[in-house]
């Protein structure tokens, strides 16, 4: 499968539709800002990154990337939706945080630039592509030996159907309906696998849960919806 494969076009018009709203803090896009602080502890507590050149594959928007760089990262976003990456480099502008975009593919950057990031993030994405394990031997190929790479995406259990789909799509509505498909959830065990195949050592692993009466997301143990994922590559 080549680079320009390995993507759902139905995907990337979904998300590059609602491009225009992906910095509205109480729009559909609210459960990503209310985790990306989580999202950049769980990234400060393994690497260090203050000045460090980091990639954020399927950026989307940037809300990642420009976090990233407002904790003094050099950091550059990649996505396939060139309507998010102008609503992303847009946003960058107006809010003078100091991110760079691109419209790549984590594989053709791979071949670009093999090497030449101390970390890499990879962020909600993996379960919105055809071959997964492309994009995780791309990241392990763009970080330098002894750097990090980080993933989060959703376990394939009944539980994460229930609380991903049943209820943060159709009940509580805190996500557009159609965002998740159940099928294409990722198993720690499988993410875990594909890393070691494309030479990445496990460190650790991470749950963000939400309590529905506080209405907050917390890092937890508990690792069967949302998780998050630590890999290192070795020296």
């Amino acid at each position: 499968m080549t680079a320009k494969e390995n993507v759902h076009l139905h995907e990337i018009h979904k998300f590059g539709s609602l491009a225009e709203r992906w910095w509205d803090t109480q729009g559909e896009f609210k459960t990503l800002h209310d985790i990306n602080p989580l999202r950049l502890r769980f990234i400060r507590d393994h690497a260090y990154i203050d000045g460090r050149r980091i990639v954020d594959v399927g950026c989307g928007g940037g809300i990642l990337t420009e976090g990233l760089a407002k904790n003094a990262a050099k950091a550059l976003g990649i996505d396939l939706s060139q309507e998010l990456i102008d609503i992303a480099d847009l946003h960058s502008l107006e809010s003078g945080i100091n991110a760079e975009y691109r419209k790549i593919s984590a594989e053709a950057l791979a071949q670009e630039q093999p090497e030449s990031f101390d970390h890499v993030t990879c962020m909600e994405m993996l379960e919105h592509v055809p071959d997964p394990l492309s994009v995780v031997s791309a990241c392990a190929q763009l970080v330098k030996p002894g750097g990090m790479v980080f993933f989060s995406t959703l376990n394939r259990k009944p539980k994460a159907y229930l609380l991903a789909i049943v209820a943060a799509e159709h009940v509580l509505k805190m996500v557009p309906k159609g965002t998740h498909d159940f099928k294409t959830f990722i198993k720690p065990s499988e993410l875990s696998q594909w890393a070691r195949y494309a030479g990445l050592e496990l460190v650790s692993l991470c749950g963000i849960e939400y309590n529905p009466f506080n209405k907050r997301f917390n890092l937890g143990k508990d690792i069967d919806v949302n998780y998050l994922a630590a890999f290192r590559r070795p020296e």
